[in-house]
């Protein structure tokens, strides 16, 4: 069995040096990952940059921006069974990059942003029976935003995080799956919510019998 979790932030840089990024740490999904290695899933850690050492047994891949995660996912998700899609990806990246640094001046400078490639909605439009459990991090219409992003992307399930989760070691979760709704909310360390989810990947992935089965004999 093999699971794929995406991790941490991208960072999208506008000059040689300077980026836009966010201050997720990554250790959700580094949690996740550890807590399916230990129960025997290979496990594929796409991580954007975290100071985490890598997890026991955890093949990690390295990367940066949201496209490269984008095309790391693409390329891994067609051998695994589930995703867990924990990364806080920037949304948008400068329109350009300088190959330089930008110079310090005393104008006001403007910048235009365009979208990241959408590596959640690709992995839930192209899934067919697999799992794929996002994440949503909201600060305002927490439900209704979650469930939208459960349907848009084609999710199983959502998990709802929210902003004080970030960088501690503990977090206040609720989950989200269409057939059953919202779960009370659950307040824990990272880890004991790892578990949580990755209990939620085995009885996602166990309720497709019979073609989960099949596809297992094939990885």
């Amino acid at each position: 069995m093999r699971l794929l979790v995406t991790a941490g932030p991208t960072r999208e840089f506008f000059d040689s040096v300077r980026f836009i990024s966010n201050p997720s740490s990554g250790k959700m999904g580094y949690a996740i990952a550890a807590q399916a290695a230990r129960r025997g899933w290979k496990v594929d850690l796409i991580s954007g940059p975290v100071e985490l050492p890598p997890p026991k047994g955890v093949k990690v891949t390295r990367v940066v921006t949201a496209q490269e995660m984008f095309d790391a996912a693409a390329a891994l998700f067609p051998r695994c069974l589930a995703a867990v899609m924990t990364a806080a990806v920037c949304d948008y990246r400068p329109a350009t990059r300088l190959d330089h640094k930008l110079k310090k001046s005393h104008r006001a400078r403007s910048l235009r942003l365009v979208p990241t490639p959408d590596i959640a909605a690709r992995l839930g439009t192209s899934k067919g029976r697999r799992i794929v459990i996002g994440f949503a991090m909201e600060d305002h219409d927490e439900h209704r935003h979650a469930e939208a992003k459960l349907h848009r992307k084609r999710c199983d399930a959502i998990v709802l995080n929210g902003p004080a989760n970030v960088g501690g070691n503990r977090a206040t979760v609720e989950i989200f799956r269409t057939e059953t709704g919202w779960n009370a909310p659950v307040v824990g360390s990272k880890i004991r919510i790892a578990k949580l989810v990755v209990d939620l990947v085995q009885l996602l992935v166990a309720r497709n019998g019979e073609s989960v089965s099949t596809r297992l004999h094939s990885l």
